[in-house]
């Protein structure tokens, strides 16, 4: 019989972020909050039933982060997922855009699989583990 010795514990590889911001996005973020009429610990981000496509994403301020939030930190911003919306946001880059029409946060969801003509509801196919 050997001498079994512990098992020393590998460091964790960071874990990806499940969404990120553009460099726009989180300056406009940043500028928001700055003007925010109380202070808030960031933006919590989600997607809800609704619209002709299906589902829309939401966006509040945050004032707590609540238990099963998934906490994501990019470029000086703080983002909480709720717990529903995860599966469908992971790989998310957020984009804050400017035309001649219209200012707005853009989601390039790789989950996204249709939208409704004006843009304002999606479909979302939720990762799932292959």
């Amino acid at each position: 019989m050997t001498d079994l010795q512990p098992a020393t514990p590998r460091a964790r590889r960071p874990r990806p972020k499940a969404v990120t911001l553009t460099d726009r996005a989180a300056e406009r973020v940043q500028e928001i909050m700055a003007n925010a009429e109380q202070p808030y610990i960031g933006l919590r981000v989600g997607v809800k039933n609704g619209g002709c496509a299906g589902q829309e994403y939401t966006f509040a301020y945050a004032d707590a982060v609540q238990p099963l939030d998934e906490v994501v930190e990019d470029k000086g911003v703080t983002i909480l997922i709720e717990p529903k919306a995860v599966l469908f946001l992971i790989g998310t880059e957020i984009d804050y855009e400017t035309t001649k029409l219209s200012s707005k946060f853009v989601f390039n969801n790789p989950n996204q699989t249709d939208a409704c003509g004006c843009g304002e509801s999606v479909t979302i196919v939720p990762l799932t583990r292959a």
